[in-house]
């Protein structure tokens, strides 16, 4: 792919193009949240939610707030506005999507990777997700690892709740 890729913040003139991909994504499985509760997502931790650009097009995004570690979204509310203090060391990665046309380019992997720099950055120590429509295999493939005794009502039959360490133990070098 020739064209400059970029993830940078999500702004205002994004919105369109976001609530687009995620109902293309999620809406055949039933789990499309609309407008307000995807912005009210990204409103909750503007600084861990992004928008993929490629060339001049937008072309996929990612929305990760802090939640508390065996938690996650309801798909069926908006976020509260303030984030319960002290701020989870969890960040949860709520939704992330590439346009159709753009799949299997390794597009998502500069979403995640981005996320990965930006909650290691922030003191976050683990990422949390939902992995949904079957797509534990590729979340794993990833170093995220299942959860099974956590259950995520209201994400579909094969939902699945995983996570996986901001920072990998072995690479940490003591200090003398």
């Amino acid at each position: 792919m020739s064209d400059d890729i970029r993830v940078r913040h999500i702004t205002d003139a994004d919105w369109d193009a976001i609530v687009e991909m995620e109902s293309r994504a999620y809406a055949a499985i039933g789990l499309s949240e609309g407008r307000a509760a995807l912005r009210s997502r990204a409103d909750a931790s503007p600084s861990t939610c992004f928008v993929l650009d490629v060339g001049a097009r937008t072309v996929g995004y990612l929305l990760a707030l802090p939640y508390p570690a065996g938690r996650y979204p309801d798909l069926e509310r908006a976020e509260e506005a303030v984030i319960p203090s002290p701020s989870p060391r969890n960040l949860h990665l709520h939704d992330i999507v590439v346009t159709e046309r753009l799949r299997g380019r390794g597009l998502a992997q500069n979403l995640l990777n981005h996320l990965t720099l930006t909650a290691g950055s922030r003191g976050y120590e683990r990422i949390s997700l939902i992995a949904v429509g079957r797509s534990e295999p590729f979340w794993s493939a990833r170093g995220f690892t299942a959860h099974p005794g956590i259950s995520p009502g209201g994400y579909g039959t094969h939902a699945v709740y995983m996570s996986k360490a901001t920072k990998r133990a072995d690479l940490l070098v003591p200090c003398p």
